[in-house]
């Protein structure tokens, strides 16, 4: 991908109205899940209405945020095969200002189901058109695949954000990625946009993540994030209790970098003035 491609992916028009966006990146284990439930609780904190798409067939979002799978009703798999809308799947989380629409194991076999189903590509953002005003922020938690789950994930987004391990593979996989963003703007959804990369797992103690870091910030620019989500046990944990983390232990060094990406973003997405301050 050359520089013009990547100029392409990230200029964007300033944000207005409910903000869509794919937490997506093929590798898996890179904090995908934990950004999404996190990051939208960070959102929902400061006073945005947040809707959480679980996308994943493993559903860990859905658990993340303490929902019991054997009690989701219908699922994101429900309304893509056209069996039920999407405002029917959606649940409320404990969390004030914040649902998400569950997942189960039936989505493991969508892929194969849509595959000769008319408008295969464009499920999820027809499901999303009647829903998304009453939203401002819609955050997707793709599986680790660029399979036809994902895919759905782009068309229906307007940018996508990127979780990024400061790993050695990191770059490879990162192009790889902007390439089937490109292919998929090209094609879908003119108006998608890479909304940024935030690096996960950083641990400041190893002189590869910084060395990661440098080369990132030197392909995209301030497409990278300021913030950096450490490595941190307390991040770990939290999932097992069926809590975002900033519900788990509010004051650790995990839940603060979430606090600070989500003003982060909110900063650019909304002017300088955009509050970053938890509600109480």
């Amino acid at each position: 991908m050359n520089l013009q491609d990547i100029e392409n992916l990230t200029s964007r028009a300033p944000h207005d109205g409910p903000r869509v966006l794919a937490i997506a990146n093929q590798k898996g284990g890179v904090g995908k899940t934990t950004t999404a439930v996190n990051l939208a609780t960070a959102l929902a904190a400061c006073g945005k209405r947040v809707l959480i798409i679980d996308l994943d067939p493993q559903g860990n979002a859905s658990t993340g945020v303490g929902l019991d799978w054997r009690r989701r009703g219908p699922t994101i798999y429900e309304t893509l095969l056209g069996a039920t809308s999407l405002r029917d799947c959606i649940v409320e989380t404990p969390v004030p200002n914040m649902s998400i629409v569950p997942s189960s194991v039936d989505l493991s076999g969508a892929e194969i189901e849509l595959v000769a189903a008319d408008r295969r590509d464009t499920r999820l953002q027809e499901a999303l058109q009647q829903e998304r005003e009453r939203w401002d922020y819609v955050l997707i938690d793709c599986p680790p695949a660029l399979g036809l789950l994902t895919v759905n994930a782009l068309v229906a987004a307007d940018a996508v954000l990127v979780p990024l391990q400061a790993e050695f593979y990191a770059l490879e996989g990162l192009s790889h990625l902007l390439r089937t963003i490109e292919r998929v703007r090209r094609a879908l959804n003119p108006t998608l946009t890479l909304q940024g990369v935030v690096l996960t797992m950083y641990d400041r103690r190893n002189n590869l993540c910084d060395l990661v870091a440098k080369d990132v910030r030197s392909y995209l620019g301030d497409r990278v994030y300021r913030t950096v989500i450490p490595r941190n046990v307390r991040v770990s944990e939290a999932p097992s209790h069926g809590k975002p983390v900033l519900l788990y232990d509010l004051n650790c060094a995990g839940a603060q970098a979430y606090v600070h990406l989500a003003g982060e973003i909110l900063r650019r997405e909304e002017g300088e003035g955009a509050t970053t301050a938890l509600a109480s």
